[in-house]
């Protein structure tokens, strides 16, 4: 067993550790050159890395031979990946050029003005320019090359010096570097330049309160069209409590509709208690302020004094809604399902041994050393994101952590012999510990993605009781077909996700979302999702029997016929079932389909 340990530990030092396309061609001749590669379908050596190997395999005449082998499958993958980059830069030029052109292109008539006074677009000179001469058409061609070479090598080095200024105040600042990448930052650059020499920076108290005011109008006015977007397809209304490090309780409103997310406003609810009464009456007052006709649904957590405050809410407006976060409520079924006995020791395990690793200086150093610098712990947003994430760290890493413990360097740590070093050792030579890694990665590999759309900025809501049914097969494939794994592993994902994920809201937006219905016409016929459909036209049109009346009968017929495919009218014209797509509960979209 140690003999063919040793010889996986060696084979994976053939290949760097990256997770390039081209590795699937390619291998490294000497684990210390790791720009001399050979290619596995013809045996080609060749220097210049994975790059060269998608020239190899991909045919691109040039500098490389073609590889005779290569599938024509495999070459567009390889051209493909190989013609990535330089699209990406070119999108990215574009792009940049864009967000400079809105401070000409796109400006009103005002801000045309104040652009105008700011300058046009030839910079002034400044006492550099009177060491750069003016071309003279009297000049030979060759020698405005020449001349026009020494201006851009200047152009260059000029250039170069201003971003040392920059890069100086972003180092003492702390400012962090990505900060270049913003676009109004962009603009600023755009603007600055257009100005010239001489331009004086605004002082602290104009920045602060003349320029501060009216930024605060500009977002009022880009805010404008938020409004009219919910009178014309609803909105979400989404709560959030959470503590700070002073121990100050803060109550966050926010209002999202299908433009996206704005913030509506806070409130330090240190001194009061967070009952259902209280959060009942802070959602309320947002609902008044928006409009309830333009309110669709709340989305909170699944706190107990939340689900009080559902129930007030049905009472005094029954045509909104109150959807759990479904975010949240995905981190609850995912951490039901890690205690499990499945998936619990593993977890536990694995832990403990990255925790061994981290906490001495030398086994830390050690680990570093044979994963090429790279860290075995990756932070997600959620504990149960970084959970999985290290897992995933940790399995692609087995041969690298293997080969460590075959070490003299491991065998002479003066920790390794420890108790916990010991167990460290154990874990990572047990085949029983790897296999249920790749269990736990398998089964939640297919819950991260539900994670991840419930937290993404599409139309989530719409594709959530799908993608759980999708989620529940891959599972059923994790455990290869094990009835009794899989019913263990729903029943605890049910058990948190009952009345949460499977209302009545989610089986309408299923049934509604052409991705599903159109695919799987038996959805139509499934008597829990018809009947969740029905229950939605009925509290959204409430007291309004014509408008049912129309959804059921008219306009839901017309849906399950594809008559109404590419059509979409706003909420407001037509009487029909509503799609409300969401991002974790969140309302996206809610408009009719015609």
């Amino acid at each position: 067993m140690a003999a063919s340990s040793a010889s996986e530990v060696a084979s994976s030092r053939l290949k760097r550790n990256s997770d390039d396309m081209a590795w699937e061609f390619a291998m490294l001749i000497d684990p210390d050159d790791l720009q001399r590669v050979k290619c596995k379908l013809c045996g080609k050596v060749m220097s210049g890395g994975v790059t060269r190997m998608k020239q190899h395999i991909a045919q691109i005449k040039g500098s490389m031979t073609s590889c005779m082998q290569a599938t024509l499958e495999q070459q567009a993958r390889c051209k493909d990946a190989y013609e990535a980059p330089k699209k990406k830069k070119k999108q990215k030029l574009q792009e940049e050029n864009e967000v400079r052109a809105l401070v000409t292109i796109e400006a009103n008539e005002e801000d045309q003005a104040e652009l105008n006074e700011v300058g046009n677009s030839d910079p002034k000179k400044g006492p550099m320019d009177q060491y750069l001469a003016p071309i003279d058409p009297s000049i030979p061609l060759n020698m405005k090359r020449f001349q026009r070479n020494i201006n851009d090598s200047v152009d260059k080095e000029r250039s170069y010096r201003v971003g040392q200024y920059l890069a100086r105040w972003l180092y003492k600042k702390n400012v962090p570097f990505n900060a270049i990448n913003d676009d109004d930052f962009k603009q600023f650059c755009e603007a600055l330049g257009r100005y010239g020499p001489n331009w004086r920076q605004p002082s602290q108290y104009m920045i602060r309160d003349k320029m501060l005011l009216q930024e605060v109008e500009r977002t009022k006015d880009l805010l404008k069209p938020h409004d009219v977007e919910r009178a014309d397809t609803g909105c979400s209304i989404m709560t959030d409590a959470w503590t700070y490090k002073k121990r100050r309780s803060i109550m966050n409103l926010c209002v999202h509709c299908k433009l996206g997310t704005i913030f509506l406003g806070s409130k330090e609810a240190s001194a009061d208690a967070h009952t259902s009464q209280y959060i009942f009456d802070y959602v309320d007052e947002c609902i008044e302020k928006i409009g309830a006709d333009n309110v669709v649904q709340v989305v909170t957590d699944n706190a107990s004094n939340n689900m009080g405050a559902k129930g007030m809410l049905k009472i005094k407006r029954p045509k909104i809604f109150w959807t759990s976060c479904a975010t949240h409520t995905i981190n609850l079924m995912v951490e039901a399902i890690g205690k499990l006995k499945h998936f619990g020791p593993a977890i536990t395990k694995a832990k403990e041994m990255t925790i061994f690793l981290y906490a001495h200086h030398a086994t830390l150093a050690l680990m570093r050393s044979y994963t090429k610098k790279r860290d075995i712990v990756r932070p997600g947003v959620t504990r149960f994101a970084s959970a999985f994430l290290t897992l995933q760290s940790l399995a692609a890493k087995r041969k690298q952590l293997t080969e460590m413990c075959y070490s003299d360097t491991w065998e002479e740590c003066k920790h390794t012999r420890t108790k916990k070093g010991k167990v460290a050792h154990a874990t990572i030579m047990s085949r029983a510990f790897w296999k249920n890694v790749s269990l736990c990665i398998k089964v939640f590999e297919p819950l991260v993605k539900l994670l991840r759309l419930a937290d993404s900025d599409g139309q989530s809501m719409a594709s959530m009781y799908g993608q759980i049914i999708e989620t529940k097969k891959a599972i059923v494939l994790a455990v290869e077909g094990s009835e009794k794994d899989y019913k263990v592993i729903t029943t605890a994902m049910e058990s948190k996700m009952d009345g949460r994920l499977d209302t009545k809201l989610h089986m309408a937006t299923y049934a509604l979302n052409p991705y599903y219905s159109y695919t799987t016409t038996s959805i139509f016929t499934d008597v829990e999702v018809m009947s969740g459909l029905m229950d939605v036209i009925e509290q959204f049109y409430h007291d309004d029997d014509d408008a049912q009346n129309n959804a059921l009968n008219i306009d839901l017929p017309k849906f399950k016929n594809k008559a109404c495919l590419g059509r979409w009218l706003p909420q407001k014209q037509l009487p029909m079932a509503i799609t409300m797509l969401g991002s974790g509960g969140q309302l996206m979209d809610c408009k009719l389909l015609h």
